[in-house]
């Protein structure tokens, strides 16, 4: 009598990874990311009253365009039309395109009417504007 010390019954390791259940995963996260990423960015309040950046030097002498709560323009301290604006900046810049204008506006002015006094800073050929606001912590 002989004994058998091998069975032929036993299972054979596999070294194959089966992929097929990853890639089922990686498409419905795929699917549910791209359904909900346009959600994501849809009417957002935005209140831009002050800025945590670090103060910049000022120059000797900035020119300043100010929009009034009731959208009236300023540049300094002379208060000018939207036909005007292009003439006023030649005068006090002596007609340097390049000099930067330093912009800011009310907090309660609309963000139409801040585009279109940027626009006629670009109209006049001013492309060079910085936008001014309250510095972190600061009390009005």
């Amino acid at each position: 009598m002989a004994a058998r010390l091998q069975h032929d019954d036993e299972l054979v390791e596999n070294h194959e990874i089966n992929v097929t259940p990853f890639i089922d995963v990686m498409l419905v996260l795929l699917i549910i990311f791209m359904v909900a990423a346009p959600l994501a960015t849809v009417d957002v309040k935005v209140d831009l009253p002050s800025s945590t950046a670090q103060p910049q030097p000022k120059p000797d002498k900035p020119l300043f365009l100010t929009i009034k709560a009731d959208h009236g323009l300023v540049v300094d301290n002379q208060p000018v039309t939207h036909e005007a604006l292009g003439s006023a900046l030649d005068q006090r810049t002596r007609g340097d395109k390049e000099q930067r204008i330093f912009l800011r506006a009310d907090k309660t002015v609309d963000y139409d009417t801040l585009m279109k006094a940027m626009n006629d800073l670009r109209a006049a050929g001013y492309l060079k504007v910085a936008l001014v606001g309250l510095e972190a912590g600061t009390v009005q």
